[in-house]
């Protein structure tokens, strides 16, 4: 952050937001204000009018970031504004935290939710496919408890809903948000979530966790609360610039819809538009980076990677999903410069209808690939 505005403590209110930089206790009250602007550009394989203009490059998306502490109390948000083709504008994140000392703290508001690697499954722009399923940098509304020590992290945690934008009492839950959560007639509700995670060597740095959640899906038509649940098991690892991680994942959805309609499929939205996902499925997900110091001009870093997803739909009849990405990370100041080729095998976002890719899939389909180059300014 290069702006800071340091405000005598005698201030009494402060709005903020911010990434993941913690603050703690200030005598004076503490304000970070930063943000990014990204533009990008993008050939894919399955588009025949951009492949004959040789792509497309554009805008993607312009973001705030606030952070502020006074005392134990910090607030911390990150608001963004996509095209309206992706949604608009919309909060990513933000919450009220309160430091009980250095090893605990508390969360309230729209808050990362504690179940898998975090902040992300994937070193790449388009993220693991665990992302698209709600299951990589998830936001919900609710409240949560942190633990940090040299050997163990544990979170404990109460969601009451997803991202909730129209308070209606039989209100469909809006698609315009940044992370995938259930919409349609059915909507998460009273969820809880649990992880820990045991650390250690030291050449070579390790964290194995394990993380489990279950919720209420409350359902418009029938009146009826089904559930949803999730089991996960986590990986990663650090030594000299490699970073390795692996995760396993069984996630089930039990929904009470009307009869005669299937409990096999769920809608799930983001960036403005719903689609089809399996209601019960397994995810397993590897990635590996290496990090390359360099001195090559306003270059200082080259960061190469490769993340794999595969998505195991428990329908017989269903098409599995895959996902890989293949590319570098170019840090030069404070601009980030992704390079990416994305592969997928019935993958909405990756050549497929985006219908029902992630639920029924299609045994016909092929392997599609996106050639993408996203440049961003952070500040």
């Amino acid at each position: 952050m290069i702006k800071k505005l340091t405000i005598l403590a005698t201030i009494y209110s402060l709005f903020s937001l911010s990434g993941n930089q913690t603050l703690y206790a200030q005598d004076k009250l503490e304000v970070d204000v930063g943000g990014a602007l990204r533009f990008n550009y993008n050939l894919s394989s399955w588009k025949e009018g951009q492949k004959n203009r040789g792509g497309d490059f554009g805008y993607d998306m312009f973001r705030v970031n606030f952070n502020s502490s006074y005392k134990e109390i910090y607030l911390n948000a990150e608001y963004r504004l996509y095209s309206e083709a992706f949604g608009g504008g919309f909060l990513k994140q933000g919450w009220v935290g309160y430091h009980f000392n250095e090893q605990d703290e508390i969360q309230v508001g729209l808050n990362q939710v504690p179940f898998g690697i975090q902040q992300y499954n994937s070193h790449n722009w388009f993220f693991n496919l665990t992302y698209y399923f709600g299951l990589e940098d998830d936001h919900d509304m609710g409240v949560k408890y942190l633990h940090v020590d040299d050997r163990f992290e544990y979170n404990l945690a109460f969601y009451k809903n997803s991202e909730e934008l129209t308070f209606g009492g039989d209100s469909e839950s809006s698609p315009n948000r940044y992370s995938y959560d259930v919409v349609g007639r059915n909507k998460e509700v009273n969820q809880f979530n649990g992880k820990l995670i045991y650390k250690f060597g030291d050449s070579i740095k390790s964290r194995l966790g394990v993380s489990a959640q279950y919720g209420g899906l409350y359902n418009l038509d029938t009146k009826e609360t089904g559930s949803h649940n999730g089991l996960a098991l986590h990986y990663e690892m650090n030594v000299q610039n490699w970073n390795i991680k692996l995760q396993g994942m069984i996630i089930n959805h039990d929904p009470k819809n009307l009869p005669g309609e299937s409990d096999e499929i769920l809608q799930m939205g983001a960036y403005g538009v719903p689609y089809e996902v399996a209601s019960d499925f397994s995810v397993y997900t590897a990635a590996v980076s290496k990090s390359i110091p360099v001195k090559l001009g306003p270059i200082s870093n080259l960061e190469f990677y490769n993340d794999f997803g595969y998505m195991d739909k428990k329908v017989d009849r269903f098409e599995d999903s895959f996902m890989n990405v293949t590319g570098v990370l170019v840090s030069a100041g404070k601009v980030y410069t992704y390079i990416d080729y994305a592969a997928g095998y019935n993958h909405s976002w990756l050549g497929g209808n985006f219908v029902d890719d992630f639920s029924v899939g299609n045994p016909d389909a092929k392997w599609e690939a996106r050639f993408n180059i996203n440049i961003g300014y952070y500040f």
